[in-house]
């Protein structure tokens, strides 16, 4: 289920799109299905973590812990296969979620090789993360990432898994003959360079290639059957961070709005039905040095309010896909994908990559003092400045370093080291880079967060082995795996964030766009590509579980769950908000995936109505401990603007952890109000 609520701009663009999503073809179905050349399935899964004291992932910060949910997080699964050879076929998944870890990837194709055999591999099945900094974390398998969220979280592992393979299997079960189409806009007032200096630092020539220092390119991949769209992906470079690190409500960020704004508010899902109706992701690119906050503050630009930029920055999104709907081209061609491991802690790269008609060499991973500085969207401890040469405590131990091996300096130089991740085997070494064809478009999948001069050196590099532009190659951050960041070597030289977060290195984006170089021409020549080396599987070293599950629950003395603590008032207007307080539960009891643990209902004739639920815009769901064991939920209501007049409720559901260990479901129901 999903609030009614619209953006309330650009109308004649949402009538026209909302009659071409309810227009149905009158071509006869056999000429239909000799037209459209592809299998299309589409799914969606609910992957939301733990919704309470769940330390949350991206700004790394270990007090940001979760407090309740303003929007649920959603797997997006879609499957392309070729017509006459449904064996070639591809499955791209859009997930709300900071990053896509390796072991998450691994759980997911065990559980697909269970139920549907051999048909989904590490060869086509194509993870990525939107990067929204508003989700549970600590479902890694490598230690760096676990450490602010106060271990391994199997809770939210779990969540992850199930719902990413849920989605998988529904586009799998949903294939039926479709059509492609492709195109691509600009769009702008959507990001901003916030790692300007390094920017600077590249060659003329690709700097005139983004004027304004942004990536403006927007593309998307529509996905149509019985001659009216079904799905749609879009790819846009912006940080999912229009949320700041002061929040605690798990939200897919702007991703995730705009993603829910044209399936809900456009498309009338109703994400707790069985039929998706109309799914639309919203993916990632080349978005290293993109931020959406637009003044270069956290939770700034356009507006002071984070919520209401979310919103804004998601719903330019949007609005930019949605006017490509129309002058997307049909694609043709066929589905082909190859996959490569590479250990990037000792890649040699050619003359050809270098830049310097030098043989280089990565080297094993290293974060720099400018690491814990942070980015503009969620800066560090004040003590750490951005910067090579800032950080003069790090730097004098790193110019010691660099005496003693003169090929660390060559490999790491100038970074400040601060920690040296690789040598404690706290982050993945062996990761998976990805190209996948559909039709003319390519996508290349790495699991790195790469900067838009950075993308444009591996499109042109890929283009160039393919025989094809660079405008039918998009680079696909986040995926598969996470590694950092990804930034030029001149970008790297500067040592701003981005660079102190490239931890194989100076040269790692020329191994980059060698391997890719490699199974590209693997691709053009129809051959297979060398497996690599074996994946690092099952490290154990991330999965130490140091937070204790959820002991007992007991509600306020004298009170059940589910008693209303705090009524609502008798009557709100359109924009109010309502607000009410029940006696509750821990909610890791139970995540309540693909349901809920609220309910907005309005009374009609045949009996109460629901019209949100906790995945809408319009509600947000607080959760509090009070004492030991006792805590509340405060839902929150906020009246859409086209709101129905009448009678209303809110209720709450949950579930108690019993002494002894049993779960028991409880309700709370509100006093009714009336709305208009």
């Amino acid at each position: 289920m999903g609030g009614a609520e619209a953006l309330g701009r650009r109308p004649l663009l949402k009538a026209g799109l909302a009659a071409l999503l309810t227009s149905t073809s009158t071509a006869p179905a056999s000429a239909r299905q000799r037209a459209e050349p592809y299998l299309l399935g589409r799914g969606i899964g609910d992957v939301t973590g733990q919704a309470a004291e769940n330390g949350m992932m991206g700004y790394a910060r270990i007090g940001q812990r979760t407090t309740g949910i303003h929007q649920r997080q959603r797997a997006r699964a879609f499957v392309v296969a070729e017509h006459d050879r449904p064996d070639r076929r591809v499955a791209v998944v859009v997930v709300d979620a900071g990053m896509v870890f390796g072991c998450v990837r691994e759980a997911v194709l065990k559980r697909l090789a269970e139920r549907l055999g051999n048909r989904y591999t590490h060869r086509n099945l194509l993870l990525t993360a939107t990067h929204t900094h508003a989700a549970p974390g600590g479902f890694s398998c490598h230690t760096l990432y676990n450490v602010t969220t106060v271990g391994f979280q199997p809770g939210t592992f779990e969540a992850l898994v199930t719902g990413i393979t849920a989605a998988i299997e529904r586009a799998d079960a949903n294939l039926a003959p479709g059509r492609l189409g492709l195109a691509r806009g600009e769009l702008s007032g959507a990001s901003v360079n916030r790692s300007r200096a390094a920017f600077e630092r590249n060659p003329a020539e690709e700097k005139r290639h983004f004027p304004e220092a942004v990536d403006p390119s927007t593309v998307l991949l529509t996905f149509e059957r019985d001659g009216r769209p079904v799905g749609a992906i879009n790819w846009f470079p912006t940080h999912a961070t229009s949320l700041s690190p002061d929040n605690t409500l798990i939200s897919g960020d702007n991703k995730g709005y705009a993603a829910y704004h044209w399936e809900r508010e456009v498309s009338g899902v109703d994400y707790r039905g069985a039929e998706p109706g109309f799914v639309a992701a919203f993916a990632q690119s080349n978005a290293a040095d993109m931020s959406p906050n637009l003044e270069l503050r956290p939770g700034t630009g356009p507006t002071d309010d984070e919520f209401a930029n979310t919103r804004i920055i998601g719903g330019r999104q949007y609005a930019a896909a949605a006017r490509l709907v129309n002058s997307a081209r049909p694609v043709s061609g066929g589905i082909d994908h190859r996959v490569s491991r590479v250990d990037m802690s000792g890649v040699t790269v050619a003359p050809e990559f270098t830049g310097d008609g030098r043989q280089r060499t990565t080297c094993a991973a290293a974060l720099g003092a400018s690491f814990a500085a942070g980015a503009e969207d969620g800066p560090g401890p004040s003590f750490f400045d951005e910067g090579a040469g800032n950080n003069p405590f790090f730097g004098t131990i790193s110019e010691a370093l660099y005496r003693a091996s003169p090929e660390l300096r060559e490999r790491q130089a100038p970074k400040e080291i601060l920690l040296p991740v690789g040598a404690l085997g706290w982050v993945p070494r062996v990761l998976p880079i990805q190209l996948v064809r559909i039709g003319e478009l390519h996508l290349v999948a790495l699991p790195q967060e790469v900067s838009i001069v950075g993308g444009l050196r591996l499109r042109r590099t890929v283009a160039e082995r393919l025989g094809t532009t660079p405008e039918n190659v998009v680079v696909v951050g986040y995926s598969n795996d996470y590694a950092g960041y990804l930034t030029t070597p001149e970008e790297y030289d500067q040592q701003a964030y981005e660079g102190g977060h490239t931890m194989f290195g100076r040269w790692s984006l020329p191994a980059y766009q060698q391997e890719f170089a490699r199974i590209a021409s693997d691709l053009a020549a129809g051959a297979e590509s060398a497996a690599g080396p074996s994946a690092e599987l099952n490290p154990e070293g991330g999965r130490v579980r140091l937070q204790p599950g959820v002991v007992v629950d007991a509600p306020p003395p004298g009170k059940e769950f589910g008693d209303v603590l705090e009524q609502p008032g008798e009557s709100y207007g359109r924009g109010e908000r309502v607000r009410v307080v029940f006696a509750s539960a821990h909610p890791n009891n139970n995540r309540r995936g693909g349901d809920t643990f609220l309910l907005v209902q309005r009374r009609t004739p045949a009996g109460w109505s629901t019209v949100a639920d906790d995945g809408d815009w319009s509600t947000e769901y607080h959760w509090a401990r009070k004492g030991v064991a006792a805590s509340t939920a405060a839902i929150h209501w906020t009246v859409p603007s086209r709101a129905a007049s009448g009678e209303y409720r809110i209720v709450h559901r949950g579930d108690a952890k019993e002494p002894g260990g049993r779960i028991r479901r409880f309700s709370g129901t509100s006093a009714s109000f009336r709305v208009g």
